[in-house]
């Protein structure tokens, strides 16, 4: 079956699921939707433009819909999407609120409409067997995980245009805080954050450097750092860490800082599991690259749709990555810890 597809906004993230769709046969591309013009590989030139997203979901009545817009659109242009009969795609985080975001869960809900939520490690099997690992040794573990980028020239500004309305913290830190709740499995009960303004070049109230620490019902711990631009450090930039009582499963290689480098992002080269007394490193040279990603998100839509996959746990898991990084932007604007309140 043939389905119409929709893409808003074509950022790196956006063009990447439209090529997906390009390349599927059962995908008919009706229109791509982006507030102002941008150079478009070759493969997408000959599909209709839209600089309006509501008018281009009436005109094309799209089957499937992939939000890949500003992170302040995303509950607005997923719920239209739903009402009006497609299924949706969006890109994380969900929403800029838990409020907004608990909105399109239960639009999602009402609607009937699958809701996929763009967890790109979810579909990555590297980090699945560094899961797998981490879970195997057993509880409580500590998390070690950061992304710092060294970002400048254009990637600087698409950094800088990201944080106009979402922190480090909440758009890169969904993906990390998203593992630890795969590998734990307990309930956050407190968040506490830091950040700090790095630069005049963003605006005020923002900042692009954070940190937060999380406390898990289970007793497990967890530590996520994040920052970009010019001025941050490349020297360990790149820290993926699971320690249990059991021993420990750390990514040995991965992307060294480069921002540009959207494969380097999800990359793990090889995990290294520790037991006392014993060392396995876990060789991993054939992952997939950023495209073929983009490309398994797409067909898991796809899939949840054909199989009518249960996609409440999905959506919740969503929810709660989501809650815990804005309780640590709530954390470092207020300087107070924050106590998750528990959700059915």
């Amino acid at each position: 079956m043939t389905r119409r597809v929709l893409i808003a906004g074509l950022g790196n993230m956006g063009v990447s699921h439209a090529l997906a769709h390009h390349a599927d046969p059962a995908s008919d591309i009706v229109g791509l939707v982006n507030r102002s013009p941008r150079a478009l590989p070759e493969a997408l030139t000959t599909y209709p433009l839209f600089s309006d997203f509501k008018a281009a979901l009436a005109e094309t009545r799209p089957d499937i819909v992939v939000i890949a817009t500003y992170s302040d659109s995303h509950a607005d242009y997923a719920c239209a999407a739903m009402r009006a009969g497609a299924h949706v795609f969006v890109e994380k985080p969900l929403a800029t609120t838990v409020a907004d975001a608990t909105r399109v869960v239960d639009c999602a809900k009402e609607t009937g409409r699958k809701l996929v939520v763009g967890y790109i490690l979810r579909h990555h099997p590297s980090w699945r067997r560094l899961i797998e690992e981490a879970r195997g040794l057993g509880g409580p573990y500590v998390f070690r995980l950061n992304l710092n980028q060294q970002s400048s020239g254009s990637t600087w500004e698409t950094h800088k245009a990201l944080m106009q309305t979402t922190s480090p913290i909440v758009d890169c830190g969904v993906h990390y805080v998203d593992v630890m709740c795969q590998i734990t499995d307990a309930r956050p009960l407190r968040v506490h954050g830091m950040g700090l303004r790095l630069s005049d070049e963003i605006p005020e109230g923002m900042y692009n450097y954070g940190q937060l620490q999380v406390i898990f019902e289970d007793g497990s711990v967890g530590w996520y750092e994040a920052g970009w631009g010019p001025m941050m450090s490349e020297t360990a930039s790149f820290v993926k860490d699971i320690v249990s009582p059991n021993g420990s499963v750390s990514i040995t290689q991965g992307n060294k800082g480069a921002s540009d480098d959207v494969d380097g992002h999800t990359k793990v080269g090889a995990i290294l599991v520790h037991r006392p007394g014993q060392d396995e490193t876990i060789e991993l040279p054939d992952e997939p690259g950023h495209q073929a990603l983009c490309d398994a998100e797409q067909a898991y839509l796809r899939r949840a749709i054909d199989e009518d996959i249960d996609l409440a746990r999905h959506m919740q898991d969503a929810l709660t990555s989501l809650r815990i990084c804005l309780a640590a932007d709530e954390s470092i604007r207020t300087g107070q810890p924050i106590a998750l309140e528990e959700t059915p």
